[in-house]
């Protein structure tokens, strides 16, 4: 259990480092939250180390797309966005980027391609590599690098082009 939280609490850290610099939520406490909930999973049988990542980040982006949905209530109007996806996306320096869009933009994405969405998702907040990924998803290497480079052109161009759309 030890290893499982200081590794969990190393991906939170990397996640809180792409949100506003106030920002109230700390890495102890987002583990801690989304440890409540991977608890609460009770249907899941959990294939591999990869896997439990996998649920582990799409759980923390939940909280933090729960908590900066209140964040934005409280305030309203945000101020500008910057958004950036280029090649430091999935390591362990992420670029600043705006959560409510990347988000409302990975839903738009899963609609259209899942399989794109899950890789975004592993590579982007699980912060698994491709061949993690690969081993999560079933598929090969190869297929993880294609589908990752096609959805981070289509995730770069409808965040870019959504800024000016309002947000939830």
């Amino acid at each position: 259990m030890p290893l499982v939280y200081e590794e969990l609490r190393r991906r939170a850290a990397a996640y809180l480092r792409q949100e506003r610099t106030d920002h109230t939520l700390q890495p102890t406490a987002l583990v801690n939250e989304a440890y409540l909930r991977l608890i609460g999973q009770e249907h899941v049988v959990w294939q591999n180390r990869a896997h439990f990542y996998g649920i582990a980040a799409q759980l923390m982006r939940r909280i933090l797309v729960d908590h900066a949905r209140g964040h934005r209530r409280g305030k309203r109007f945000g101020a500008a966005v910057r958004v950036a996806l280029d090649e430091r996306v999935g390591t362990s320096e992420p670029p600043d980027c705006e959560l409510l869009l990347l988000d409302q933009a990975l839903h738009e994405l899963a609609a259209i391609d899942p399989q794109q969405a899950q890789i975004v998702e592993l590579r982007y907040f699980g912060g698994l590599t491709e061949t993690e990924v690969a081993n999560v998803l079933t598929v090969s290497r190869s297929t993880v690098t294609r589908e990752w480079l096609i959805a981070k052109g289509w995730l770069y161009r409808r965040i870019t082009s959504g800024q000016q759309r309002s947000l939830p």
